[in-house]
């Protein structure tokens, strides 16, 4: 049986109403990296009932947001009126460096489907090498934005060309360590609707396939300069 969207617990012997939805909790920090047309943000602020913890960014200005994607006017709509910040002009490379961001550590930032801009055919090796520099470089500007138990997390397609990118190894060499791999259920985010980053076809969406959600965390030796405890999984 699926779990239910929504979870309530109770804390303290006063009910506080924690609201999740698959991996994040209305009680995280979160940023989003990346948003296309916003619906991922939407759909989790959805499920929250208020965005007042959530950060969510993309790499288009405003305007040419707007252009690209004319679907996420609702969605922005929805973001604001609930209280998410929305940044746009955030490079993944450097958005620990943004005067907005850099004072701020998160308990989860998420990028979902990093794709660079395409020159070449996906399999070929000088494609797969624009899309690793993509993604190493983000994991290393994550690293640095997150809570001593933080979490960063790629949802990424797990088939060839896709799995050649090797995030266990970019991530590693930048001091993140592979906690878990989930597969990744487009229906578990209601309203969700992945969209192309470039092209004549941006606003369209894609074929997900077989895909999973990576979560890392920062390696032991790192962790234990903060007071991290390691996920059960590795003890």
């Amino acid at each position: 049986m699926a779990e239910p969207a929504i979870d309530v617990t109770e804390n303290n012997k006063e009910t506080k109403r924690h609201k999740s939805i698959k991996h994040y909790s209305s009680s995280h920090r979160i940023l989003l990296v990346g948003e296309g047309d916003f619906s991922f943000s939407a759909s989790l602020a959805r499920a929250f009932g208020s965005a007042c913890n959530m950060v969510a960014t993309s790499f288009d200005s405003a305007g040419e947001l707007l252009m690209k994607h004319p679907t996420a006017k609702p969605n922005l709509k929805l973001l604001m009126e609930l209280g998410c910040i929305v940044l746009n002009d955030i490079d993944c490379h450097t958005m620990n460096e943004h005067p907005n961001l850099k004072e701020t550590k998160f308990d989860r930032i998420v990028f979902n489907f990093p794709h660079a801009v395409l020159y070449f055919p996906e399999s070929k090796r000088e494609q797969i090498n624009l899309h690793k520099d993509l993604v190493k470089g983000f994991f290393k500007s994550a690293s640095s934005m997150l809570t001593s138990n933080g979490e960063v997390h790629v949802t990424h397609k797990t088939t060839q060309p896709y799995s050649f990118w090797g995030l266990e190894d970019l991530a590693k060499d930048v001091g993140l360590t592979l906690l878990e791999k989930s597969a990744f259920k487009k229906w578990d985010y209601p309203g969700y609707n992945q969209k192309r980053a470039y092209g004549r076809k941006c606003n369209r969406g894609f074929r997900v396939g077989e895909c999973a959600t990576f979560k890392f965390v920062l390696s032991v030796d790192d962790s234990e300069l903060n007071g991290y405890q390691p996920h059960c999984a590795f003890m």
